[in-house]
This record gives C-alpha cells, sequence and structure tokens, in this order.
C-alpha cells in the first residue's frame, strides 16, 4: 500500500498541540474551537488536505477515549478539532473528561490512509495476508462492522486474537472471521503522540 502522506516532527507536533487546545477549549466553553484566519494560516500545508484521523486519549496507560473517523470528510485540522472534542466528551464507554484530570492525558492523533480491500479467499489466506503491527483493519459482515486501529496490536499481537476481538466488537461471534461474507478493508496509520 503506497504511503505517499507524511509528516515531519514539527507538523505532527502541530496535531497534538491543536487536539490538546480543542479539549482545553471546549473545558472553558462547550463550543468547538474555531480558528481565525490569522491562525488558519498558521496550520501546515499537509494538514489543509483533507484525511480522516482518529483521536486516542489515555490516563495512567489506560484507554480514556478514542473516537474518529474512517473516510476523510473535511480538512485534517478540522477533523483533529472535532474528534478531539468527541473523544473527550462523547465517546460513550467513558464519562466526560473532567478539569482535573485533563493534565494527566495522554494524547495519540493517528491519520489514516485511504482504506483499499482485502482480497482473500478463506481463513487461511485472510491470516497469511494480515501485517500484524502495520495493518489497521475494517471488518463488515451483515449490517455489523468495527474497526481496530494498528496500535491495536501492542495487545493482540497474535492474528487469530485480532481478528476474533475486531468480531466481538461488531457483534459478532469471535469466529465470525472463518465464514463466507466477512469483508476486511485495511489502512495504515501516521501516529502523532505527545511525549
Amino acid at each position: 500500500m503506497p504511503q505517499s502522506f507524511s509528516l515531519n516532527n514539527k507538523e505532527k507536533q502541530f496535531c497534538v498541540a491543536l487536539a490538546r487546545r480543542s479539549i482545553d477549549h471546549f473545558l472553558n466553553m462547550p463550543a468547538l474551537l474555531s480558528l481565525s484566519k490569522e491562525e488558519l494560516s498558521k496550520v501546515p500545508k499537509k494538514l489543509l488536505e483533507e484525511k480522516a484521523c482518529f483521536v486516542t486519549l489515555m490516563k495512567h496507560g489506560e484507554l480514556r477515549g478514542c473516537i474518529g473517523h474512517l473516510e476523510k470528510v473535511q480538512a485534517l485540522y478540522a477533523d483533529i478539532i472535532d474528534n478531539s472534542v468527541n473523544a473527550a466528551f462523547r465517546d460513550p464507554r467513558f464519562a466526560r473528561v473532567e478539569r482535573a484530570e485533563f493534565p494527566l492525558l495522554k494524547i495519540e492523533v493517528s491519520i489514516l490512509t485511504d482504506p483499499a480491500p482485502l482480497v482473500f479467499s478463506g481463513a487461511k489466506a485472510l491470516i497469511k495476508k494480515l501485517r500484524a503491527g502495520k495493518d489497521g483493519l475494517i471488518i463488515t459482515k451483515g449490517r455489523h462492522s468495527a474497526t481496530f486501529l494498528p496500535s491495536v496490536w501492542e495487545e493482540l499481537p497474535k492474528k487469530e486474537d485480532f481478528l476474533g476481538n475486531l468480531c466481538l466488537k461488531a457483534g459478532l461471534p469471535a469466529q465470525a472471521w472463518k465464514e463466507p461474507g466477512f469483508g476486511v478493508q485495511r489502512y495504515e496509520t501516521i501516529k502523532a503522540k505527545e511525549n
């Protein structure tokens, strides 16, 4: 999968700083951060491109929120603003982030490449084609779908466990990946994270 989009360290730092500022802004007044014309002129050019991203919040090494888009819908900087606020205040798995815990959060922004269908014939072929540690997956079967970012490989390094847990996340039986009618798309991510 060709990776033509890349970010240097300065651009990555801009991403996480923008995410932190967006959450801070929302904590002060519940509204999305809006950049002035002058601020927009300082946004790195690559962040003006349409890209999809996920924002992940960690606290003491535990997940504290993670929301994003799988398809590009707007400029990357705007997607970071939206998803930062959504991860902090609208992830249904967690309570809203409180002001007191805000300094404890570690923020990670994952910028997605465009998802591409993974063609395979049968469960063994699927396992063979998966690239552990590299692939983010979107699975679909019937009306069920779910995604895991590539970072989930750190917790689930075995391909069978990765697929089984992703099926469970989609509301499917853990073995659904072995059955016909199982669709897979894969993507990669560029990660920007706070030190």
